[in-house]
């Protein structure tokens, strides 16, 4: 793909990076850890200033984790020189992946067949694939794989349909968001009508359907779309958009996942009656006993609430790296829930007051990142989620919104 052939600012910018990429290395950051201390972000305030410049790149993965991943994966260091072989051996890192494009995308809320889901899904993943592997090796065909499939979508794609629109564009959103924040922030060749034809895409067919604060549907769904609404703001320099998903993080993870210190009952999500114990039982699949890190959908699968910790956790991570302290906000919260589905998820037997007795033991690769920050940058101990996070490794992706967080997120001691 060619050059830019107008330079501007930002484009000088990318084509500097684009340069020094292979020659970047890790500075400060101790062999055996993943980047956990970016700078400046040790006393992040909870607010920023409208006026305050984003920083990128910085939807859930910064400058220092890329160097980080880039460092230990040329020193052949566990556990991120597997994640790395799992990443660039997966379907997503071939080098003749081919997109597959819609100019609708129809993804029903039943048994109904869709039309461009998976493969929307799975482009996206791709191109975010493609960026990382162009950021940890240097070689262009990766990045030029990832525009490619980016500029395909931007082509084509012009509404989502049915009664999961909601939900797929949020899930596809936070990984093209991710992509397009490497790719125009560390390579030079994304000429500058295609980039713009990329924000166009996420501003007019992704941002209005992505609407956090359903406050009475399940909870992933919402904190998946305030995932890709942080993400797509970041990308898009979007100051309201980053406002609007801080603060559906706010009200939404204190009614997700329950806390003793919110009282006999759990938080009513914004917006929403569900405030009596009766909606509450049924909102939260029949539960009517809440002990610290229960989530509102733990009996119902556990992987609809490893969603949503994962969800959680980018959304938070993502705001550390623009200088907003969200973690700091939920960190007992977002603890207990991890440890205590990381301990059933380990094999442990459930009380009979948990669900019945029975708990479904699905999660996802769903627990690096919030495991990176909560022990990694703060000392917490989670002793549960280490173990399980252990097990897992390398996390490699859902195929839905995770991708590959072993490689850029994982913490190690």
């Amino acid at each position: 793909m060619a050059a830019a052939s107008s330079p501007r600012p930002l484009w000088v910018r990318r084509v500097l990076l684009g340069a020094l990429l292979p020659l970047l290395t890790l500075s400060g950051t101790a062999c055996g850890s993943s980047d956990v201390s970016d700078a400046g972000a040790a006393a992040a305030p909870a607010t920023r200033s409208p006026d305050q410049p984003f920083t990128h790149p910085g939807a859930l993965v910064s400058k220092a984790q890329l160097a980080a991943a880039r460092d230990h994966v040329a020193r052949k260091q566990e556990p991120w020189l597997s994640a790395y072989k799992a990443m660039s051996t997966s379907k997503y890192a071939a080098a003749d992946y081919t997109p597959k494009a819609y100019a609708t995308v129809e993804c029903p809320p039943d048994t109904r067949p869709g039309q461009g889901c998976v493969e929307e899904r799975e482009d996206a993943i791709a191109a975010y694939t493609q960026a990382l592997l162009w950021n940890i090796t240097g070689d262009r065909a990766h990045a030029t794989k990832a525009v490619q499939i980016m500029d395909a979508w931007s082509d084509k794609v012009k509404r989502h349909t049915e009664g999961n629109a909601g939900l797929q564009t949020a899930w596809a959103g936070t990984s093209w968001a991710k992509a397009a924040e490497l790719m125009q922030y560390t390579y030079d060749g994304w000429p500058d009508g295609e980039e713009l034809k990329f924000q166009r895409m996420l501003r007019e067919v992704y941002l209005p359907v992505v609407r956090p604060g359903s406050a009475d549907f399940n909870g992933n769904w919402d904190l998946v779309m305030a995932d890709a609404t942080m993400n797509m703001a970041v990308y898009l320099n979007d100051h309201a958009a980053f406002d609007k998903a801080a603060h559906h993080f706010r009200t939404r993870v204190p009614a997700y996942f329950y806390l003793s210190s919110d009282g006999p009952l759990p938080v009513t999500p914004e917006g929403s009656d569900i405030n009596t114990p009766a909606k509450l039982r049924t909102y939260w699949f029949g539960q009517s006993t809440f002990k610290d890190g229960l989530a509102q959908e733990t009996c119902r699968n556990f992987k609809h609430a490893s969603y949503s910790l994962a969800a959680a956790a980018h959304i938070a991570e993502t705001a550390w790296h623009q200088g907003v302290d969200l973690y700091g906000e939920v960190k007992d919260r977002l603890a207990a829930a991890l440890e205590f589905h990381s301990r059933y998820q380990l094999g442990e037997k459930p009380p009979s007051w948990l669900c019945g007795g029975k708990v479904q033991r699905d999660m996802g690769p769903d627990t690096e990142v919030g495991l990176s920050h909560l022990q990694g940058r703060l000392k917490m101990d989670l002793p549960q989620t280490e173990k399980l996070t252990r097990e897992e490794r390398p996390e490699g992706t859902d195929d839905l919104f995770v991708a590959w967080e072993t490689l850029t997120h994982a913490w190690s001691a």
